[in-house]
Order: C-alpha cells, then sequence, then structure tokens
C-alpha cells in the first residue's frame, strides 16, 4: 500500500488540501461524495462512539477498528486519523501508528499534550517537556513505513509556539500543525520558523482560530486544511429541526418525492457503494 506518499503527493500540489472531518461510516459516505479526503476527528470520534466530550476516553482499539472499516469502503480516499497524545505511552503510540498503517490509514496526527488532554480549541490546555514530545515523536517516526505523520503543538504562550514549531520541522515528521491559532497574522509567522516544511490548519465550527476559504489559505502557503466537525455539527443540527418537526406534525413522517428528501431508496443507494465487491482491484491497490 502506498497511502502515505499518495497523501504526500496531494499536499504537494499549489493549492490546499482539504480534509474533511468524519465521524462514523455514514458520515463518511456522504462526505465521499463531495471530497477525496478524510479526517478521522478525535472530537467526533469521541462523541459519536463514546457519547463524550473530547477529553482523552478514546481508547486507540476502537480508532483502529474504526479506520479498517473506513478503508475498505473507501479504498481511494485519503485517511488522515488523529491519534491524540498517541494514548499516552510512546511504546503505545508506535503499536499504533504500526497498526494503523497495516489497516491502511494515510497519515496521524501526534500532538504534545500532557493528561488531562483537551480538545485543540479549547482552554486549560497543557503540554509535554518539548524533549518528551520530541523522544516519543521520533520513536513514533522510526516506527512507521510510508505513513504520513503530521507534528502537532498545543503549546499556547507565544515565544513556545514559535520554539516548538521550529523545533517539530527540524524533525523527519512531514507535516508540522500549531493547533487553536488565532489570527492570520500567526499564520504566517509560524510558517515562517518552519521554513519549507508543510504547513496543517486545522478548522472547527466555533473554535480559536478564523475562518478562512481554501483560497485564502493557499494565499498564506498552508498545505494542509483539516476541518474537524462539519460532519457532527451538520448532522446535530439536522436530526434535532427533524425531530422538532416530527413532533409537531404528530409523529407523521415528511413526505419524500423524487429528488427532495432522503427515504429508504436513497440511503441504499449510497451505503451500496461502501460494498468492497463493488470496488475494482485498482481502487485497492493504490490511492
Amino acid at each position: 500500500m502506498t497511502y502515505g506518499s499518495a497523501l504526500r503527493e496531494e499536499i504537494s500540489r499549489p493549492r490546499t488540501t482539504p480534509l474533511i472531518g468524519i465521524y462514523d461510516m455514514y458520515s463518511a459516505s456522504i462526505a465521499a461524495q463531495h471530497y477525496g479526503g478524510f479526517f478521522v476527528s478525535g472530537f467526533g470520534f469521541a462523541a459519536s462512539h463514546y457519547g463524550l466530550p473530547d477529553i482523552g476516553f478514546i481508547a486507540w482499539p476502537d480508532m483502529v477498528h474504526f479506520a479498517e472499516r473506513l478503508r475498505l469502503a473507501f479504498p481511494r480516499h485519503h485517511l488522515l486519523v488523529d491519534i491524540d497524545d498517541g494514548y499516552v505511552d510512546p511504546e503505545v503510540a508506535c503499536h499504533v501508528v504500526q497498526q494503523l498503517e497495516r489497516a491502511g490509514a494515510s497519515g496521524v496526527i501526534l500532538e504534545d499534550q500532557q493528561r488531562p488532554r483537551r480538545c485543540g480549541h479549547a482552554d486549560g490546555k497543557q503540554v509535554l517537556p518539548l524533549d518528551d514530545y520530541l523522544t516519543k515523536l521520533n520513536l513514533v517516526l522510526e516506527s512507521r513505513t510510508d505513513l504520513l505523520v503530521v507534528a502537532r503543538t498545543d503549546a499556547t504562550e507565544e515565544k513556545e509556539i514559535l520554539r516548538r514549531a521550529a523545533a517539530l520541522a527540524e524533525t523527519d515528521a512531514d507535516v508540522v500543525l500549531v493547533d487553536g491559532v488565532r489570527s492570520i497574522e500567526w499564520i504566517s509567522r509560524i510558517r515562517a520558523v518552519i521554513g519549507d516544511k508543510p504547513l496543517l490548519f486545522n478548522q472547527i465550527a466555533g473554535g480559536k482560530s478564523p475562518r478562512l476559504s481554501l483560497t485564502e489559505l493557499t494565499e498564506l502557503d498552508v498545505d494542509v486544511a483539516i476541518y474537524s466537525t462539519p460532519c457532527l455539527f451538520a448532522a446535530h443540527s439536522a436530526i434535532d429541526a427533524a425531530l422538532a418537526d416530527l413532533a409537531f406534525a404528530d409523529g407523521r413522517l415528511p413526505q419524500v418525492n423524487e429528488g427532495a428528501g432522503i427515504g429508504v431508496r436513497e440511503s441504499t443507494e449510497l451505503l451500496e457503494k461502501n460494498i468492497s465487491r463493488h470496488h475494482s482491484a485498482r481502487d485497492a491497490v493504490s490511492v
């Protein structure tokens, strides 16, 4: 498999590469109709798999199994997986990275937070000593074969952000992410200290970072944009509205007309595309 190399090639292109945050197989099925790459968001996975906030509840076997299901259904999509802090221990982090690479993941994001961890756009984040994180990161880099690795810092103090970004750029990590960037000016400052190393920008609705288009990010020399929660938050809004309408209609379902609304036929047709025997041999070998 060459999933890591395929993602490297994609992000080397001039325009910012978008990766869409998905939280389950159904959201991935819809996103696959619009975009060629997924971001397996820790926020979304914690919410959908456990019904819990993104503060460290994820168990790594659950994430590996999810990646396996995604790859079987979507053999040609880029698949970047959030592994938080590598599930605390460096040896566990290396094991998880190898498991994910065998499962067909394209890449992983490894952060420098220490427990208790937080969503990257939440207050109260704490980071490991830089040397401790670099030790973990370098072990992970030695453990991968082709897998793309994003080195992420959650530092919030200005001098420390730049110090860590520069240090991460000096490693063999493929991409650098500073999470929770608060302004366009700071994107430019980070770009200046990491040199030619590819840069990733994380956008989340209601988060701390500015809302920027792919055109604007391209102009800022950002290589990858991950959209952590558009599917999750859209589902939240749509489900809430649909159930409110159902209650208002005294339990009468809305009419599904040709080309308007989703019913059993439209849903089944979407999911049938994920059956592995419908994928060509070319699809399954390389992206």
